[in-house]
């Protein structure tokens, strides 16, 4: 969670869950400042899981109890699902959609919060158009996000978050890219191409551009850009282009986040995903020997209904199978209104004790990931706080005063600490 006040106003944005969430955030920063909104409180939800919803809820009651007189404004994927739920909570002044939230003319005071209406929410599946939206980064971040692709297409099983953001839809590649240009003349050195289901970029534009297309065109339209990032990839989306790139254009990052979900072919067909864990490992093995240096991470989830324990060891052994270094490990939680809700469900403790086991393998490879940089030279982009990341986006920790944030360094690696590399400049 972020929580960002603007400079000279008391206009706050609380942000929680992903990072279009945050790009999101930005966009509404810009607009409220431009209709001269000034005294106000959004807070940008997340309905991912069942503990992120209870985490805005708390986010809620928290702001009112610091900022009893100011209006409070709920919106994000949470909001959007259940706008009832949260406009009946007494701290709750406004809640608005997702697709208005990106609207200018939602945030006019006369049109925000001079209205009998407490919900402004519209039904998001009839959403058929995302516009890029300029913005000059986000706030405290060293690297850019740009918005590319919102809402998804699929049905997992366990996933709300398509009625939250609706159908898949992109942004033009020309829109992007001018974005990009904008955020490299502003001085970002990395950018960050963000969405719900980025893979899917492209599939309802004239002639089905794929995803490798409009990676190619910032790289080439953009050639002062140092690098790019992707933020999160469907493993069986990854067409030829964006593997030819991702393991041969050194401005593209070296790091590829999966959304792998599970180890367990039977477990992924239950979970409705399109691809087995054969699927998975073929891609990684065929990565990095295209590119060793790449550098993987991987959403996992524990505890998902029906798993047996030999289900659970596939995804244990997933993260050496695929040499995942950065494991996201995610409890099982039941949605309501998903199919997976309704599937045999098991043990709470089990679920966190697998969790548990998830999580204690993945730190083991990240601790084995960082071993490897030790002795070696990396370039560091610096963050804030003495903080910083290489380019396979391994974070790296005690940088000196000195180094500016957004500012790009060579570093000798020395060390590790507690997930961190240590180093000192060259």
């Amino acid at each position: 969670m972020t929580d960002r006040e603007t400079p000279s106003s008391s206009l706050k944005i609380i942000t929680h869950g992903c990072r279009l969430n945050s790009y999101e955030s930005e966009v509404m920063r810009d607009h409220a400042q431009a209709a001269g909104l000034t005294d106000a409180v959004f807070i940008n939800t997340c309905a991912v899981t069942s503990e992120a919803v209870r985490q805005a809820r708390q986010s809620i009651r928290r702001a009112r109890r610091e900022n009893p007189d100011v209006p409070i404004i709920v919106t994000g994927c949470a909001a959007q699902i259940n706008p009832k739920e949260f406009a009946e909570m007494p701290e709750v002044t406004r809640v608005i959609g997702n697709a208005e939230k990106m609207k200018a003319e939602t945030f006019k005071p006369a049109s925000l919060l001079d209205t009998p209406e407490r919900v402004l929410v519209d039904d998001i599946m009839t959403v058929r158009e995302t516009a890029g939206h300029l913005v000059d980064g986000i706030e405290g971040r060293a690297r850019a996000f740009v918005h590319v692709q919102n809402g998804c297409d699929h049905r997992c099983t366990f996933c709300i978050i398509p009625y939250g953001r609706g159908n898949s839809r992109s942004v033009p590649a020309g829109e992007v890219v001018d974005q990009v240009k904008r955020l490299v003349a502003s001085g970002h050195k990395e950018v960050v191409l963000t969405g719900v289901d980025l893979t899917s970029w492209g599939g309802d534009l004239p002639g089905h551009p794929p995803l490798g297309n409009l990676v190619s065109r910032i790289l080439k339209l953009v050639p002062d850009l140092p690098l790019l990032r992707l933020s999160s990839i469907d493993a069986i989306e990854m067409d030829p282009a964006l593997f030819e790139l991702a393991t041969s254009e050194p401005r593209f990052a070296p790091y590829l986040h999966l959304s792998l979900q599970h180890g367990d072919s039977m477990i992924l067909k239950r979970m409705k995903r399109r691809h087995s864990r054969e699927d998975a490992i073929e891609l990684t093995r065929r990565l990095k020997a295209a590119r060793p240096d790449i550098a993987f991470g991987a959403d996992i989830i524990a505890g998902f209904p029906t798993e047996t324990e030999e289900m659970f060891e596939n995804s244990v052994r997933l993260i050496e199978d695929c040499q995942l270094s950065f494991v996201h490990v995610f409890p099982f939680s039941p949605r309501e209104g998903t199919p997976a809700a309704r599937m045999p469900q098991l043990d709470r403790k089990l679920i966190k004790d697998r969790a548990a086991r998830l999580r204690d393998a993945g730190e083991a490879a990240l601790n084995a990931h960082l071993a490897r940089h030790v002795g070696q030279v990396r370039r560091v982009l610096a963050e804030n706080n003495g903080a910083g990341r290489l380019a396979d986006f391994t974070q790296v920790t005690d940088l000196p005063a000195h180094l500016q944030h957004g500012e790009f360094a060579e570093l000798e690696i020395t060390g590790q600490r507690e997930g961190r590399l240590t180093g000192k400049l060259i």
